[in-house]
């Protein structure tokens, strides 16, 4: 132990953000449950000090009459051949210097430091990771298991997976592909954090329009309900708070430019972007767009009947029904679609 160790602790603190008093702590708690191993009993002290950069090892031991356990006692006399001042029922430190002390020391203390450095970066990658939780990043596709379809993935901060059901429906990845993913949960585990990353999550679509649309990073537009089907078709709501500025075309943008990125990013899949209002039948009749509705009679708590010409029941319904299924999910209506 000489000053290569401390430098080390401090080297540890200007690049990984570990405490050296903390990691004094933990080395010297180890270093007494070596010494308590290698020379028995529990009077053990460990003082470490950075200033002098100096180890040393004190053995301690009750001030008493006559010592009944040499191990664990000294008498008063022996006591103050050591410092006159010592009392009884004081403690004695006897500095003890074995020469395998150094290796022991030596030994425990990488130990020590390497896993504070493996505790430190998983603590750091966990925090780095909750920060992003519930926003988008960029990741790398590494590898594709060919058995399960799960994606292995470089997000920067971590190797982390990119489950199948969390894909795209049908998208096809490549390696080295730089593709978005929505952080949607970060869990502390014992091996560092495990991430959860999701393509197919709202939450991911609102991110892409976040970034894309500069009335929605200032507030002007707000977003105020997503429902999707992965991979097929996305319903958004949106209202300005700005009477001059069109919520609609804000996120469509000129040519629309800003949309096309975000669709691009989705390979394809459609959004539907309607404008949020406070009157109900308003908000369910812009939901089904894009067929026309005639009428929207509301018939019970949280239920309607949505009356349509002929020629526009089966877009309002959808494919499969998935136009009047994303509209009902985005109004938090049942909606019961009628020929007039």
């Amino acid at each position: 132990m000489n000053t290569e160790f401390f430098t080390a602790l401090e080297m540890l603190e200007k690049e990984k953000g570990i405490p050296t008093e903390y990691m004094l702590e933990r080395v010297e708690a180890a270093l007494i449950s070596a010494y308590k191993r290698e020379i028995g009993g529990n009077n053990v002290k460990v003082v470490l000090d950075s200033q002098k950069k100096e180890l040393k090892v004190f053995q301690q031991l009750e001030i008493v009459e006559t010592p009944e356990d040499t191990q664990t006692q000294i008498s008063l006399e022996e006591a103050k051949k050591i410092n006159r001042h010592y009392e009884i029922g004081g403690v004695c430190e006897i500095e003890l210097k074995p020469k395998n002390f150094r290796r022991l020391s030596a030994s425990t203390a990488k130990q020590v430091i390497i896993q504070g450095i493996r505790e430190a970066e998983r603590g750091m990658m966990i925090k780095e990771y909750e920060n992003k939780k519930e926003e988008i990043i960029t990741a790398t596709v590494q590898k594709i298991d060919p058995i399960n379809g799960n994606v292995t993935v470089d997000t920067g901060t971590s190797i982390a997976t990119l489950l199948k059901n969390e894909l795209l429906p049908n998208e096809i990845l490549h390696e080295n592909d730089k593709i978005k993913v929505f952080v949607m949960e970060v869990r502390k585990e014992s091996r560092g954090p495990l991430v959860t990353l999701s393509r197919t999550h709202p939450g991911l679509v609102k991110r892409l329009f976040e970034l894309e649309v500069p009335e929605i990073q200032d507030g002007t537009v707000i977003i105020k309900n997503i429902t999707r089907e992965a991979g097929s078709r996305t319903k958004m709501s949106v209202i300005s708070r700005d009477d001059d500025v069109d919520p609609i075309g804000a996120c469509i943008g000129n040519k629309g430019m800003r949309i096309a990125e975000i669709v691009n990013e989705l390979r394809g899949e459609k959004i539907d972007i309607i404008k949020y209002s406070e009157d109900i039948t308003e908000y369910i009749s812009a939901a089904l767009s894009p067929a026309a509705i005639k009428n929207v009679i509301i018939d019970g708590e949280k239920s309607c009947r949505v009356i349509v010409d002929p020629d526009q029941l089966s877009l309002a319904i959808g494919k499969e029904g998935q136009n009047a299924r994303l509209a009902a999910k985005l109004t938090g209506y049942k909606i019961d679609i009628k020929i007039d």
